[in-house]
């Protein structure tokens, strides 16, 4: 028996004794012929009565004094809701334990129609504690009576929340703020004296939150949601988007940590750092449940004071970056050599477009045709590179049937003659080639832009999600259950490009059919991918056909010819360059290598 149960077994007989003595009924004389039994049932019953209405409550003080001491008057009051919120965000705080019960997205619905709970009080829970003279306090057990104001600051509305809590000793406050036009919640934790109550350095808060499920598709949801940190030294870290469960203690100081799904974040940021951080996700079986979070960490308190914000929104890139270092990686624009395109021109065309068009079909239609208008001189480069190997093709067949057996040779010769016409056989690719971010930039952008987000157009009833044109009685393996109609246009497109390509270069073989086979891998990957992805590229394919079709009127292949002729004269003579002599050096090296 430790010294609290003692003390609360003699206080519970000193009651008695104490109700005995001074309050309860002197029996009765009883009657003769009545029996000690019978007098002594009333007084018993009596008695009982009144410890079962006085010793509750006694023994509850009892309890709150010896549990939390010079605290216990703040352990006993009635929860209420208070309600904080402004044009974007609604949030519910309880007035026991100042907690964040619920927070709705106004701006955002739910894939079935309902109001956006971006989280409540069944799938998230926020603990508080300190270290107090009577080991850790849950602050969950503290009641606190609130105040709501309103002030402006240089023309921002902001409603004020203070949560307070306090006695002769000392007080504990709470204060939450929110702007105008805002999805960061400001909160400040604060105590007044209680010197030698409350004697840790540090609140420690643990965060547990079911990730509710706002989207159809429930699996890419889970592909795409993380969570994601941001170490101190400026470095962004994530636990991974896999299904097997992962924990992570981090070493470092953490300035912020993101509940971060497909198109939303819940995320807390530090005002200083945050210490002694655990991490933990897993992957539930309830289809409600995109994943399970755990962040756990303490949050230093300076003099009394501790602070923290709070971000409930949407994943936008530009909205992100307002908030604090690094909190815009909770979208992933790809990795460095395209990221750049997305971050630094694609979501800077959406937001500029986005002020005169409502329409997102339109919208993708006119950034393919800005950046397409944009790349036309590498477009341009692209065709006349082809075109000269198309007209030096007989020159390429004679040296073929010459030195068809030897592949070395075949080489030397193909470099002297590209050489001696003024022709480069990548003059064609590379132009292609520095296209290519703007195409991969896209497979990245798509998927997350909440832009795209149950915007309708043509059949597409959601653009941020696959079309289902027609849905199938059964599934193919590695395609789906369904047929989507935009990455259909989008596989033929390409392949009429391919054809119409083929017939404007030299190549043959594996190298002319690979051309082929990639649009109809693309269809079996991109059939589940985001409609406007599909209709980004099929779009692009659209417009790549005009330029070449207007690019043709006005190139000649006999000009092109005559050119090629004029440089053959010019460089009969031309030695070769010391690029040339090394890179016939290392293919003579290498067949010499081959034969041995």
């Amino acid at each position: 028996m430790d010294r609290n149960q003692a003390t609360g077994l003699i206080l519970f007989a000193a009651v008695i004794l104490v109700y005995s003595l001074f309050f309860a009924s002197s029996p009765e004389i009883p009657a003769v012929e009545e029996t000690p039994q019978q007098t002594e049932a009333p007084i018993s019953a009596n008695v009982q009565q009144s410890i079962s209405q006085v010793l509750p409550d006694s023994l509850v003080d009892v309890q709150r004094v010896a549990q939390y001491g010079a605290l216990a008057p703040l352990t006993a009051g009635t929860e209420e809701d208070i309600t904080l919120e402004n044009d974007k965000v609604t949030v519910t705080l309880s007035t026991k334990g100042a907690a964040i019960k619920e927070v709705v997205l106004k701006e955002y619905k739910s894939w079935n129609g309902d109001p956006l709970i971006l989280l409540d009080e069944e799938s998230s829970v926020m603990n508080y504690s300190m270290e107090s003279a009577k080991g850790p306090l849950n602050l969950a057990d503290l009641y606190f009576s609130p105040k709501m104001d309103e002030v402006e600051v240089d023309g921002v509305k902001t409603k004020v929340l203070t949560l307070s809590a306090g006695t002769e000793a000392g007080q504990i406050v709470h204060t939450f703020s929110l702007e105008e036009g805002s999805y960061v919640v400001k909160k400040s934790f604060e105590i007044d004296r209680f010197q030698g109550v409350l004697t840790g350095n540090a609140l420690n808060l643990t965060w547990e939150d079911q990730i509710k499920a706002q989207e159809k598709d429930l699996s890419e949801s889970r592909r795409q949601t993380k969570l994601n940190y941001y170490l101190a030294s400026e470095s962004y870290e994530n636990l991974g988007a896999g299904n097997d469960p992962e924990e992570e203690q981090v070493s470092e100081p953490v300035k912020w940590i993101g509940f971060s799904q497909r198109f939303f974040t819940a995320g807390i940021i530090a005002d200083s750092v945050f210490q002694n951080v655990s991490l933990a996700q897993t992957t539930p079986t309830d289809s409600s449940i995109v994943r399970s979070m755990t962040a756990s960490f303490n949050i230093p308190v300076e003099n009394g004071k501790a602070e923290v914000s709070f971000y409930f929104g949407p994943d936008k890139y530009k909205t992100l970056k307002t908030v604090t270092d690094g909190f815009e990686k909770n979208v992933d624009m790809g990795y460095f050599f395209v990221s750049w395109v997305n971050k630094y021109i694609v979501v800077h065309l959406f937001s500029f477009l986005e002020k005169y068009f409502s329409n997102y079909g339109v919208i993708i239609i006119l950034i393919v045709l800005m950046i397409k208008l944009a790349l036309s001189p590498l477009t341009y480069k692209s065709y006349i590179g082809m075109a000269k190997m198309r007209v030096i093709k007989p020159e390429i067949d004679e040296l073929k049937e010459k030195y068809g057996d030897d592949a070395t040779k075949m080489q030397q010769e193909q470099m002297k003659l590209f050489s001696q016409l003024g022709v480069s056989p990548i003059s064609g690719c590379l132009p292609l080639l520095l296209q290519m971010p703007f195409l991969f930039a896209m497979f990245f952008f798509f998927p997350n832009a909440v832009e795209l987000r149950q915007e309708s157009f043509l059949w597409a009833n959601d653009l941020s999600t696959y079309d289902e044109f027609i849905k199938l009685p059964f599934t193919i393996p590695f395609y789906g259950a369904h047929v989507s109609l935009f990455t259909l246009l989008m596989t033929v497109s390409q392949i009429i490009y391919t054809h119409f390509n083929n017939q404007l270069t030299t190549a043959t073989g594996p190298m002319k059919n690979l051309g082929y086979i990639m649009p109809v891998m693309f269809m079996f990957i991109l059939n589940s991918y985001p409609a406007g992805l599909s209709f980004y590229y099929f779009v692009s394919n659209i417009v790549t056909f005009g330029q070449q079709a207007i690019i043709k009127l006005f190139v000649d292949d006999e000009k092109i010819r005559a050119k090629v002729e004029e440089s053959k004269a010019k460089n009969v003579n031309k030695k070769k360059s010391k690029f040339q002599q090394k890179l016939e050096e290392a293919m003579k090296a290498a067949d010499a290598n081959r034969k041995k």
